[in-house]
């Protein structure tokens, strides 16, 4: 008896644990169902008409749709532990032909993809459920005016520590200035072909302009300082900071998509104008946190400038002729982000099955020198991969808030180490040449997976 009869005998026992036992036959001699010829065995004869009877508990017919979508048999034992621990032996099996006795990879993608889904999903949502809860928590100390009091001295001691940062750092740039301005001059001054009451005429208007920036950045530290105690003040005097609160995030999300829709879109594209726009969406989200005096930053859609773009934005798409669909899009998502990550995940699982192309074009390209592996061998074993990470990433979702960073970083040293198992153990590599391809692969993979998540984002915007 060969090793590869024991394993699959082995497999066929590890498998009676997920097969569920078959019932005598107790029918001897019964007219079949269907076209009354007497039974012989569970199956008739004649017509081919299983003679169960079909009457199963409601446990039993969920376990046999689980083991009718996932095909739970003797081979899923034999393929998992090697999927995970021996790569490498799962690899050169499938590219040897040695496939009756594992679980067909392309299921295991399927399933492992599926698996995925689900668990990114769960993750997600009991990521909005956690916040949704501290939401209503924030809300009800906000209600109480003890509450209120806390809030409002951390607000204040934020504040504190906001304004310190700022000018420490308005200090350090005038110094900074400072010494160039000096340094330059000393310089020039050392040429005899430089004008001395030049140099030194230049020296003094930086100088001057030093303090007088440094002056402007210490009164707007000032203010910004002030806003945030008035705010900790109207807060802490607010009974219904609590209420308003609650309504804070629907706010932030139509200022913000507001702002987005009053965004003006050049037809060609201005690298300076474009980063002007942001800093001011930026700034003004900062500059305005007035609801309810709760501590919360959101655009400011009362600016001159934002009021002007949004009163001016449809006349101005009008004159275009055409709706800008990434500006809409992204509004949209803004204000209903969960739409936007329904819609995502719709089309996320249909695009995933294109890193199987991918990864597999990747395996072709590193062993373009191999002529007896194939496209088809290159596809078995991204398979395997892709199953591996999709399986490892969906335990790590569903896995314990404490235990799940530390997953995540076991999994950024066990993946490329699954990598170079299978390049090693099923290509045949060596330790050098396996190490080589694993780093090409792996960048390549993620470059991949980058470029396909950044069009999966922009191309939800378009369908919703």
């Amino acid at each position: 008896m060969t090793a590869a009869d024991l394993e699959t005998a082995a497999a066929d026992s590890a498998g009676s644990f997920f097969r569920p036992r078959k019932k005598p036959f107790t029918h001897q001699g019964e007219p079949c169902k269907n076209c009354e010829t007497p039974l012989e065995g569970w199956y008739c004869y004649s017509c081919g008409q299983n003679a169960d009877t079909h009457h199963r508990s409601i446990w039993h017919l969920i376990w046999e749709a689980i083991e009718g979508m996932f095909h739970l048999d003797g081979r899923l034992a034999n393929t998992l532990p090697l999927l995970f621990f021996r790569p490498g032996v799962l690899a050169k099996d499938y590219m040897e032909g040695r496939i009756v006795r594992h679980v067909p990879p392309f299921r295991t993608f399927l399933v492992a993809l599926l698996l995925f889904i689900f668990a990114a999903e769960h993750a997600i949502h009991s990521a909005q459920h956690h916040a949704e809860e501290e939401r209503h928590k924030r809300a009800e100390l906000l209600a109480t005016p003890q509450g209120r009091a806390a809030e409002a001295a951390r607000m204040r001691t934020e504040a504190v520590k906001d304004r310190d940062e700022r000018l420490k750092g308005a200090n350090a740039d005038r110094d900074e200035v400072l010494a160039d301005a000096a340094k330059t001059r000393d310089e020039d001054l050392k040429d005899a072909d430089q004008d001395r009451a030049k140099v030194l005429k230049t020296y003094q208007d930086d100088v001057a302009k030093a303090q007088v920036d440094h002056q402007k950045e210490v009164a707007d530290a000032q203010a910004r300082y002030a806003k945030d105690v008035a705010e900790a003040d109207h807060l802490q005097n607010n009974p219904l900071a609590g209420q308003e609160a609650l309504a804070a995030e629907e706010n932030l999300r139509k200022s913000a998509a507001e702002k987005v829709r009053s965004a003006q879109v050049p037809d060609v594209f201005d690298a300076d104008k474009v980063e002007a726009q942001a800093n001011a969406i930026a700034e003004n989200s900062t500059e305005t946190a007035t609801i309810g005096g709760v501590h919360i930053r959101t655009p400011n859609l009362s600016s001159s400038a934002g009021g002007d773009a949004a009163h001016g934005a449809p006349a101005a798409e009008a004159d275009h002729g055409k709706a800008r669909w990434p500006k809409a899009g992204l509004a949209k998502a803004l204000e209903n982000p969960e739409y936007y990550m329904v819609v995502m995940f719709g089309w996320g699982h249909r695009l995933a099955v294109l890193l199987l192309p991918m990864l597999g074009l990747s395996l072709a390209l590193v062993y373009l020198n191999k002529r007896q592996y194939f496209i088809y061998d290159h596809l078995l074993t991204a398979t395997n991969l892709l199953s591996f990470a999709f399986l490892t990433n969906a335990l790590g979702l569903v896995l314990p808030d404490p235990v799940r960073g530390w997953w995540f970083v076991l999994l950024m040293v066990w993946t490329p180490i699954n990598l170079f198992q299978t390049l090693r153990g099923g290509y045949g590599s060596s330790i050098l040449g396996a190490i080589l391809k694993t780093l090409i692969v792996w960048w390549s993979t993620v470059f991949s997976f980058v470029l396909l998540l950044g069009f999966l984002m922009v191309f939800t915007l378009a369908q919703i």
